[in-house]
């Protein structure tokens, strides 16, 4: 009976470690191509295959959760989730909230068009601009560019298909992405020049973690630089934006 009885608290033990150690990814899953959904309705992307290598080198499990973007900071708060990964930048605003691991990809912002719509930033002033409501753009937006009428959307998938039926002027959002879109209609025009402003953008993405939960941080961080500097970061960043 003690043997049994051993057997059984043993069991539900490792069954106990084995959950504690998943870690519950929230991402908004339309922005392509850090995370989206493919034909299989399962998520798809940069930041997933980043995770799973993370998760890897901490021999956890991960699992993903697509999110509106602008519920992932208090869905973190509220620990439905253990981190968010999704090209979300590393900004004063958001650390004040959430903990950040190192960044693992460099952005910049642009605005996007339609050919002969706008030539230069200049030209914005009055215009409607599409942003994902919660985003960095749209605060920059908002502070920086007054002039202009910042147009929240859920998905950054709505503001293009707005902005390709007239309803917009233009979209404003990180670089590799906008240039997705460059690949399905051949119409597009960057206006100006990318937008570098480190109040906002040129921090990086990070991987946001509830502020109480630093030992999650510094394990991501040691994970990520191993695999910085076992290559296999690179072998996912070629997969996705080309060597």
């Amino acid at each position: 009976m003690k043997k049994i009885l051993l057997a059984t608290l043993i069991g539900l033990a490792s069954a106990n470690a084995v959950a504690q150690e998943e870690i519950k990814f929230a991402m908004e899953a339309t922005y392509a191509p850090f995370e989206f959904v493919d034909e299989n309705n399962q998520i798809q992307g940069f930041d997933v295959d980043l995770a799973n290598a993370l998760c890897e080198e901490i021999k956890a499990k991960c699992s993903f959760h697509n999110q509106a973007f602008d519920s992932l900071i208090p869905a973190l708060k509220f620990r439905r989730y253990n981190a968010a990964i999704s090209a979300m930048d590393i900004t004063e605003a958001r650390n004040k909230q959430v903990s950040f691991t190192d960044a693992y990809y460099d952005n910049a912002a642009a605005f996007i068009a339609l050919d002969d719509n706008v030539t230069d930033q200049a030209d914005l002033n009055g215009k409607r601009v599409g942003v994902q409501n919660g985003s960095t753009h749209q605060s920059y937006l908002l502070e920086q560019m007054a002039s202009v009428t910042a147009v929240p959307y859920a998905s950054y998938q709505d503001a293009f298909i707005d902005m390709q039926n007239g309803r917009i002027d233009s979209v404003f959002g990180d670089t590799a992405v906008v240039a997705e879109w460059f690949k399905t209609n051949d119409k597009l025009s960057y206006v100006g020049q990318p937008v570098t402003n480190t109040a906002y953008f040129g921090n990086g993405f990070g991987i946001a973690i509830n502020k109480d939960d630093q030992e999650l941080v510094d394990k991501l961080n040691t994970a990520l630089k191993t695999v910085k500097a076992n290559g296999q970061y690179q072998i996912i960043f070629d997969k996705y934006f080309g060597k």
